[in-house]
């Protein structure tokens, strides 16, 4: 669809406030946490206030892909917008734990419709030359979401109420929904209008039971049931490849896993998840155990390395819109991440704080030089039929990257620390104020263990970092095209400005 210069840049706005809506949700709540739990009477189950989001936006993905390319992706992105508001609703007035935890999981799947129908929309309604310049707009509002969500969490919580947390949505949602209604644009489905609701329920089914094993398996209490999930999704899998083999729209269309360019682009995907969301996740505590800071100043590490992440995001996304060249980014993005964090592995300790948010803010530069850029150049390579699932497919791998990324480096955290922990402490009750607290003979000791213990945590990431150069390299020296595809024949706009 051909729409001109200012309607593009009102719809761009538009999916950039919806998307920062649904991101900026989950940063925000992670913060109140402790205290919805505890004035619902469960705080030794309130991890699933965050896990049932994640879940539902997780697994989801695929579906919701593959239904933006029937039906169209502009109904998918209003009810997915109408859904995020009415569970926000739903969650403030929430009595008890499983209520809440009912109402996070329909906001998780809202949250996966913006998200995915926002870079499907665009990826519509511009030519693949102009795409990484607005995705890299759309894909701010993640690394912005990092920054503010937590703060504004606080505050709410401090001076309002835990409630308000969900609230503050629906006056921004709303105003989100009237502009969406009138700045998105109707989008014909594709060629296929037959949906494949076997393959969706057994792959949704496969894919929880998957995150859910990866989730559970360093537990002892949940390991025999994490097996149990493993197997299942085994079978699932299966199931799964007989099913598809015969559907006539399969949920996964195997042609776009026999595309090169695809294929790279899944894989650049998968070491995002895997390398930058692990560091994101576990620096702070780095941070806290091995210079001795309060959670407050650790936040200052992650900080600069998304900041870092956006500003190159931002370069790249202008940079590939006027050339058209892209492969030389994640090339040097990959190289640049991985040298910043075997910088992080050797940096002795005691070093002072600016340091190690130096070298992660280099980290955050050479990831943000790819993070978003791929989504442009896999939809680039993509028929407008698969635009959807193509798109879900890119950010589904991300998502299991990251699964699977933070539990083995959660794993082998705990494991090594507590391993080398001195007698007369027990990691399972060894907090950062703790440690602060301790003797000074202590904390030295404590702050050498988590360095010597992060340092090849850190080489671990610089290597799948390291894996990313070999796979940017084979990407294709091509140019993103100035031209709509073929497939996407313009049509007439009837919709007001």
């Amino acid at each position: 669809m051909t729409l001109s210069p200012a309607r593009i840049r009102v719809l761009v706005a538009t999916l950039l406030a919806v998307s920062f809506l649904g991101a900026l949700d989950h940063t925000v709540v992670s913060t109140s946490l402790a205290t919805i739990a505890g004035d619902l009477g469960a705080l030794e189950h309130m991890s699933w206030i965050m896990v049932g989001y994640t879940l539902a936006a997780t697994v989801m993905l695929p579906v919701l892909g593959k239904l933006g390319d029937v039906v169209g992706p502009r109904l998918v992105f209003v009810v997915s917008l109408v859904l995020f508001l009415v569970a926000s609703l739903a969650c403030g007035f929430a009595p008890d734990l499983g209520w809440l935890i009912a109402a996070r999981v329909v906001q998780g799947l809202g949250s996966a419709g913006l998200q995915l129908m926002s870079q499907t929309i665009v990826a519509r309604v511009t030519t693949p030359r102009q795409r990484p310049r607005y995705m890299a707009v759309i894909g701010a509002a993640f690394p912005v979401a990092i920054v503010v969500g937590p703060v504004v969490g606080g505050l709410i919580t401090d001076y309002w109420s835990w409630p308000w947390v969900f609230w503050i949505n629906i006056p921004v949602g709303l105003v989100a929904l009237v502009l969406a209604v009138a700045a998105v644009p109707r989008l014909p489905g594709g060629a296929h209008p037959r949906f494949d609701v076997p393959g969706s329920l057994v792959f949704t089914g496969s894919l929880l039971a998957l995150i859910l094993a990866v989730t559970w398996i360093g537990d002892d209490t949940l390991r025999p049931v994490a097996v149990a999930c493993a197997a299942g999704a085994g079978v699932g899998i299966l199931i799964l490849i007989a099913i598809e083999r015969r559907a006539a729209a399969p949920i996964l269309p195997p042609r776009i896993l026999r595309n090169r360019t695809i294929l790279v682009c899944l894989g650049l995907s998968l070491v995002v998840g895997a390398g930058l969301f692990s560091v994101v996740a576990y620096v702070p505590t780095y941070v806290q155990m091995a210079y001795r800071t309060t959670a407050t100043v650790s936040g200052l590490v992650p900080i600069a390395t998304v900041l870092g992440m956006l500003v190159s995001s931002l370069l790249t996304g202008w940079l590939v819109s006027r050339s058209g060249r892209y492969r030389v980014y994640p090339v040097a993005g990959t190289a640049l991440a991985a040298l910043g964090l075997v910088a992080m592995a050797l940096l002795p300790a005691g070093m002072p704080l600016w340091v190690p948010m130096a070298v992660m803010a280099a980290v955050g530069v050479g990831t943000g030089a790819f993070t978003n850029l791929i989504f442009a150049v896999v939809q680039s390579a993509a028929s407008r039929d698969d635009l959807g699932a193509v798109t879900a497919t890119t950010n589904l791998v991300r998502q299991v990257g990251a699964a699977v990324g933070t539990a083995v480096v959660g794993g082998v955290v705990g494991f090594a620390v507590a391993a080398a922990l001195p007698a007369g402490l027990d990691a399972a009750t060894l907090t950062p104020a703790a440690a602060r607290s301790a003797s000074e003979g202590v904390q030295d000791q404590i702050a050498q263990i988590y360095h010597d213990v992060f340092a090849p945590v850190f080489l671990g990431l610089a290597v799948v970092y390291a894996c990313g150069v070999v796979i940017a390299l084979l990407l294709p020296g091509e140019r993103l095209s100035d031209e709509m595809p073929a497939t996407a024949a313009p049509v007439p706009d009837r919709q007001p400005v």
